[in-house]
């Protein structure tokens, strides 16, 4: 193989791909990137045997041919170099050899042929949306997913796809994000996918709001998001969502509206002298006002009094302050609103004016 190829074409394809390596490796050909030449492309592809991603690159090149590369020593010369580098790989035998201007680099190569395919896909439907559309459903939900839980179905992100909805769910145990999105998919009945947390935090990253399309495509086992240049593979969570239904609150008789702003500002105060370890803070509600208050094993105390848009009967609750942070941070809106049953039902976050996005925050005993 030889290669001849701008810094700046190289660069950004590359970065796309890097987050799947892994830096602890059981097989040494997943450290590694395949650069794959084609007639007139590139493609450059990553693997960590649950998620694939390739990027695409339109080159000068006529030769067919294949390598891989050290992935992370590769990006970091290439972040290294100039600007407007141009670079030369040339292969020969089990070393790559890199030219750049008055620079040269020799690394080792594995063998194209060890470097692993994910199984054949067979896609059961398809259809588009906008990137910022989805990326707004994965960014206002991800942070409620559960990390190295037991029950491995919470360590993602649950996928529920109808004919014109696709709705998004995240639950560790303790808190619930959903999140809604108006869109024609064509899928015939509803369909429950899980997708696993690190392709969730890749998908974040890579997404960008913008009106440009991306296509899902469905299969038996697996999921791929098509943008452009770019081909993200991820297998999915073998497993069952939890009743997510049975833990959203109905007809909460306590309606709290509260500027968004304001609330936040002082459950961050307040949770400075919370416990470390359960973060809790008490919420007490009464006719046009709430108190928050924490405190700590030694004995310190905080306190914020706000105005709230609340008439009726008072009411004293605890909750993780992190989680109603959280929450509150995944909206937009200048005002909020919160609904509560009793101290110890769940507690309903949202927008007065829409329940596109909906937050529950399980109590905590005080």
């Amino acid at each position: 193989m030889e290669l001849k190829i701008e810094r700046e074409l190289l660069l950004k394809p590359l970065q796309q791909v890097i987050g799947v390596v892994e830096r602890r490796q059981t097989l040494p050909i997943l450290g590694n990137v395949l650069l794959k030449t084609t007639n007139n492309q590139l493609s450059i592809t990553a693997t960590d045997l649950e998620i694939e991603m390739v990027s695409q690159i339109a080159i000068e090149n006529s030769n067919v041919a294949e390598t891989t590369l050290p992935a992370r020593k590769f990006v970091d010369i290439c972040k290294a170099l100039p600007n407007d580098a141009s670079l030369t790989i040339k292969v020969d035998s089990e070393r790559a050899t890199i030219r750049s201007g008055k620079s040269r680099f020799v690394l080792s190569t594995l063998p194209a042929t060890e470097f692993p395919n994910i199984d054949s896909f067979d896609s059961l439907f398809e259809f588009e949306m906008s990137q910022s559309q989805l990326k707004k459903l994965i960014d206002q939900t991800h942070f409620a997913m559960a990390q190295q839980d037991v029950r491995y179905y919470l360590n993602g992100l649950l996928f529920e796809f109808s004919d014109n909805l696709i709705r998004v769910v995240a639950t560790d145990g303790h808190r619930l994000a959903l999140c809604d999105q108006e869109t024609a998919t064509g899928v015939p009945e509803l369909q429950q996918v899980i997708i696993p947390r690190k392709a969730v935090m890749e998908l974040s990253r890579l997404l960008e709001n913008s009106d440009e399309t991306v296509k899902i495509e469905l299969g038996s086992n697996h999921i791929r998001l098509s943008t452009g240049q770019l081909s993200f593979i991820t297998k999915l969570i073998d497993g069952r969502f939890p009743d997510y239904q049975r833990v959203v609150p109905q007809g909460g008789d306590k309606i709290v509206i509260v500027n968004r702003s304001l609330i936040h500002q002082a459950l961050s105060r307040a949770s400075i002298l919370s416990n470390e370890k359960y973060r809790s803070v008490r919420f007490t509600l009464s006719s046009g006002s709430l108190q928050v208050m924490a405190n700590n094993p030694e004995q310190e105390e905080a306190e914020e009094i706000i105005t709230v848009d609340y008439d009726g009967p008072s009411i004293e609750i605890g909750f993780n302050a992190s989680y109603v942070l959280e929450a509150l941070n995944a909206l937009n809106d200048e005002n909020v609103q919160l609904e509560l049953t009793d101290q110890n039902s769940c507690c309903l976050i949202r927008s007065p004016d829409s329940e596109e996005s909906r937050y529950v925050v399980m109590p905590m005993r005080l």
